[in-house]
């Protein structure tokens, strides 16, 4: 009985998780809609943002299933989308759309695999998603070498976003990393549950690596009989 409550929760979760492919017309889906016209309007000196980083302060903050919805209502508006889970130590983007992995990201690092190889496509049109692959002994290191670079310049010949879901801002330095990679940075915080000093501290820590930082996306805020919403708001 406990395995079995276990898996329902599971299923539960994920279908939260993708709130927007499962159920688009919800508030909640619409809150996404927001934030990708939000993005889309946020152009930093008149260029386009085609790299987009999503971060928290710490874990268990939304920014996983904040990514995964954007890619979702991304790609609903025909662009060609790469959700790209840069997560390399506890990573969750294979398990959010429910694709192998086997091999990913850390195996394109490491010219096992190119690209077009290691991508997978999912349920949901235009969306592709690179999974972590093999959790590597050494994250940081691959995050920060030129083959990572070279990776995002590869994907901008395919797609019209690339989406990366990084660990938490302020648990290890893989989002400074890869903010200074990117055209735009996304900090998620959740209500009641994210200090103001942690949110702070995450802020500079973001800003000292030159990222750019665009917004953040509240979520876990309760809102009239809604469970949740998002909003998103400039810094």
């Amino acid at each position: 009985m406990l395995k079995r409550n276990q898996s329902v929760s599971t299923r539960t979760q994920q279908q939260r998780k993708v709130v927007s492919h499962s159920n688009p017309k919800s508030p909640i889906a619409e809150q996404y809609r927001t934030l990708r016209t939000n993005i889309q309007f946020a152009n930093m000196d008149g260029e386009e943002m085609r790299s987009i980083l999503v971060t928290s302060a710490g874990p268990g903050e939304g920014k996983s299933t904040t990514i995964a919805n954007l890619a979702i209502v991304l790609a609903q508006q025909g662009k060609r989308v790469l959700l790209l889970d840069a997560d390399l130590r506890k990573p969750t983007v294979h398990y959010t759309f429910q694709v192998d992995n086997t091999f990913g990201l850390t195996n394109v690092l490491t010219k096992q695999h190119t690209l077009s190889e290691a991508v997978k496509e999912t349920k949901v049109e235009e969306l592709h998603v690179l999974t972590c692959g093999p959790i590597p002994p050494n994250p940081s290191e691959l995050l920060s070498s030129k083959a990572m670079a070279d990776l995002l310049e590869d994907a901008f010949q395919y797609y019209d976003y690339v989406l990366l879901d990084t660990p938490p801002t302020l648990a290890v330095t893989d989002a400074q990393i890869l903010a200074n990679l990117t055209d735009g940075s996304i900090l998620v915080v959740s209500s009641g549950k994210t200090n103001r000093d942690g949110a702070k501290k995450a802020t500079e820590q973001l800003k000292q690596a030159q990222a750019k930082l665009i917004g953040a996306v509240l979520n876990d805020k309760k809102k009239d009989n809604t469970s949740y919403y998002y909003y998103y708001g400039d810094k």
